[in-house]
């Protein structure tokens, strides 16, 4: 208790709760709904999310044990029950809580709307990558990944300057991760961190036509012809080369008919030498490998969902 109020019921005071209503009308969440609404089954997960609790029995439980304090927490959709709860994650529209996500994101990002990822670069900076997620065949037959598991791949696309997720699609493990490049609605300005698996030259090609840059790294098989060398700064430490580039592959030259840049980096620390490849001729060569560096973010944030979610 705080001044008199229960701390979840403090919580759920920045719960948007119009868009909420306006997004259960959307999709008739609470049609023929007697009891347990839409709103009861979202604290009830949130209760259970923000008090650690290991299952739907143990939310149901807990919550039982302050039923008398159940009315100023917030729950006035009827009586929580395991079976209802079951019940409403089972049948309920799965956009209901997909459309309140983008919602949730939408606020947290206006937090961070005047950070930048660094000083060189005032346009907003995403980091690409998926992580799979192993699963029960029985219960998700339809994410079949190999004889005798289950599988599905989380696709998203994390804002490096927030660490706020901005785009997030689930398919299940087998396709390529490339192929979600596909999906992402382009950003003209924004610069795109990805790992050397979304290397494709026809998709890169796509993202550079409309008006993005890319940062990536480039594949052992991939062949390169330079063009020229560009000057180095002698301040910039760690770079070993800084090339004008093209596809020496007719077919990969089709797929993208214009030149590239690569940098040969040196980390420091690890002394292992990195090629990035990419479509901005302007940044610093080191703020380019400063870039792919920051794509580590969205390995700690899968790490965090696994852990906690």
């Amino acid at each position: 208790m705080y001044s008199g109020r229960l701390i979840f019921s403090q919580l759920m005071d920045h719960f948007p709760h119009k868009a909420f209503a306006r997004i259960v009308r959307e999709y008739s969440g609470d049609y023929k709904v007697q009891h347990f609404t839409c709103k009861s089954q979202f604290y009830c997960m949130s209760f259970g999310q923000l008090t650690y609790r290991n299952s739907l029995r143990d939310i149901i439980n807990c919550l039982r044990a302050n039923e008398n304090k159940l009315y100023h927490m917030g729950f006035r959709g009827g009586k929580v029950s395991l079976n209802n709860l079951s019940n409403a994650n089972m049948k309920r529209d799965w956009r209901i809580y997909s459309d309140l996500g983008k919602v949730l994101i939408d606020t947290a990002r206006e937090l961070y709307a005047g950070d930048k990822f660094c000083n060189e670069i005032s346009e907003p900076v995403y980091a690409l990558d998926s992580t799979t997620i192993s699963m029960s065949l029985s219960l998700f037959p339809w994410a079949e990944f190999r004889e005798t598991k289950a599988g599905i791949k989380l696709h998203t696309l994390l804002e490096l300057s927030s660490s706020i997720p901005t785009f997030i699609d689930i398919t299940s493990a087998k396709p390529h991760d490339v192929n979600v490049l596909d999906r992402i609605i382009l950003e003209p300005g924004a610069i795109y961190v990805m790992d050397m698996g979304y290397m494709d030259f026809g998709r890169l090609y796509r993202v550079a036509q409309g008006g993005a840059f890319f940062v990536t790294r480039v594949k052992r098989n991939v062949k390169l012809k330079r063009r020229y060398s560009r000057p180095r700064d002698p301040e910039e430490t760690g770079i070993l080369s800084d090339q004008v580039v093209f596809a020496e592959e007719p077919a990969s030259f089709e797929k993208y008919p214009t030149v590239l840049r690569r940098v040969r980096y040196r980390d420091p620390e690890e002394g292992r030498v990195y090629k990035f490849l990419t479509n901005n001729f302007k940044l610093p060569a080191n703020t380019i490998a400063a870039l792919y560096k920051g794509r580590w973010q969205i390995e700690l944030f899968f790490k965090w969902i696994k852990q906690h979610l």
